[in-house]
């Protein structure tokens, strides 16, 4: 297989080296990734700059080819199968995104928006996230095992396969739900918080999210509340 990876916590996240790591079995790695994080940029794409892509010849994962982009995801993905790779991928795979990319944040999430370039490309493509900051141990122990029943799955045309993998430990995570729905619910709720006041009347805000821990069943927070991996296909409304 050709495989495309991106992501969009930038070229040298951690997260896109354990992905690439867990791929290179499949066959032909390439990664075009952000130069610099771009979460929450959706599935925006540069029209009116151009996008400086460079070579990675220090990426620690061997026998990838690894390209940083000036753009957003969805630009990595545009310029790196059209463009960058001699021929077009097979797959597209976006993450591991750091913070999950479920509910109603399907569509601020710049992983999942590079995702969507890759299906409205035509390739098979693939999200896949991890809770902030989280523990990683469940993520690599069961992604091959994840990948291996997915990555060669049919699915309708325009549809993504969307992977998110629960914030516990391997003792407390109860497996794998498939076919899960995307929650209509918030993870987080947002306020903007005044934090200054400005010259000519100005206001500076910040914004603070807050947790909303309640899910409808059958859906992918719900699964991820329970300590379940959630696995399901997403179109690009999101419902």
């Amino acid at each position: 297989m050709r495989i495309l990876l991106t992501n969009d916590d930038g070229i040298y996240a951690h997260g896109l080296e354990r992905l690439a790591r867990a791929v290179l079995k499949y066959g032909e790695v390439w990664i075009v990734a952000p130069a610099e994080e771009r979460s929450a940029a959706s599935h925006s794409v540069t029209l009116r700059h151009p996008l400086d892509v460079y070579p990675i010849t220090d990426y620690p994962v061997e026998g990838v080819k690894a390209y940083s982009c000036s753009g957003t995801p969805a630009d990595c993905v545009r310029v790196g199968s059209l463009s960058v790779m001699p021929e077009k991928p097979d797959v597209v795979i976006s993450g591991i995104n750091n913070g999950f990319n479920m509910a109603s944040d399907l569509q601020y999430s710049a992983t999942v928006g590079a995702a969507f370039e890759g299906a409205f490309q035509e390739y098979h493509a693939i999200a896949v996230s991890e809770a902030f900051d989280g523990p990683h141990e469940v993520t690599d122990h069961y992604l091959p095992e994840i990948l291996d029943k997915i990555i060669y799955e049919q699915i309708p045309s325009g549809h993504i396969h969307n992977v998110n993998f629960p914030e516990c430990s391997i003792s407390e995570c109860k497996g794998i739900l498939y076919d899960r729905k995307v929650s209509r619910g918030m993870f987080f709720k947002d306020r903007y918080n005044e934090i200054e006041k400005l010259e000519n009347g100005g206001i500076r805000y910040m914004i603070e999210g807050i947790k909303t821990p309640v899910a409808e069943e059958d859906t992918d927070f719900k699964a991820l509340l329970d300590h379940y991996i959630s696995v399901g296909t997403v179109n690009n409304i999101g419902y």
